[in-house]
């Protein structure tokens, strides 16, 4: 029985094995490319959100200062200012980015992702982080606007330094979680939309005038601590013992929120 060439080729090459996988990317570099990508990917379709996001904080305090008599320096002028600040990171880091996440997984998005040697860690982190980074515009024109309606003091904005990434980290996580938990895409949205809508009620209104239950619920919301943080800094002589534990608390918060997105992420990617 005669070989053909093509036998005799296969039996004279020995067995080639597969060239082996890229190792996996460095923590820090990876999570700068995702961050990277995110803002070039998001810089042109976010900025409109964003404007939204800031004209309706603007006009949330514009309704409660016709509305509401608070004097200057009062705790109620405090409580909408700081919380209408806020509320611009809640808009894009928890609310859109709950709807972002929601669409990758819906579309198959997180696929791409799977197969890149990425760390799970890298690819929330530099989403959270880009959607945060735009709501700095917007809560630094918020705030301003805010402390010039009601009369109270710029001298201590500079705490936003603080109060936007650690507020945006804790918001950023729990959006990513509930995006990526969500069976769908719509869910996803609902829950964004009633993430915002809490931060809204419970930080515009001052926490004495709650009542007990709904309370409580405005101390298991992230975006509180930095509502408290941003308040505390805008009276006569602020508390900076107190400013700095709701920082802390603010940050322990985000770590977990950003946690429990990157096992939200590995659960989903899984799937």
């Amino acid at each position: 029985m005669t070989t053909t060439a093509a036998e005799n080729a296969t039996t004279a090459r020995p067995y080639e094995a597969a060239a082996p996988l890229a190792p996996r990317a460095a923590f820090l570099p990876a999570l700068g490319a995702v961050y990277r990508a995110q803002l070039a990917r998001a810089r042109v379709s976010r900025i409109p959100l964003l404007f939204v996001a800031t004209f309706q904080s603007i006009g949330i305090m514009v309704l409660m200062r016709g509305v509401v008599d608070a004097d200057p320096g009062s705790e109620a002028a405090r409580s909408v200012v700081a919380g209408s600040t806020v509320l611009v990171v809640a808009f894009v880091a928890l609310n859109l980015l709950a709807q972002y996440f929601g669409r990758l997984r819906a579309h198959g998005g997180l696929d791409h992702y799977a197969t890149l040697p990425v760390p799970p860690a890298a690819v929330v982190l530099g989403a959270a982080g880009a959607y945060a980074s735009f709501t700095v515009p917007g809560t630094v024109v918020t705030a301003v606007f805010g402390s010039v309606l009601f009369d109270l003091p710029l001298t201590h904005l500079w705490l936003l330094a603080a109060v936007i990434p650690l507020a945006g980290a804790a918001l950023a996580g729990l959006g990513a979680a509930l995006g990526l938990l969500a069976p769908r895409p719509e869910l996803a949205t609902l829950a964004g939309q009633l993430g915002m809508s809490a931060a809204l009620l419970l930080g515009v209104i001052p926490a004495a005038n709650l009542p007990a239950p709904i309370a409580l619920a405005r101390d298991l919301l992230p975006s509180t601590y930095g509502v408290e943080a941003l308040a505390r800094s805008f009276g006569p002589h602020p508390d900076w013992a107190a400013v700095a534990t709701d920082l802390a608390v603010c940050a322990g918060v985000g770590v977990l929120a950003l946690a429990a997105a990157t096992w939200a992420y590995r659960r989903a990617a899984l799937r």
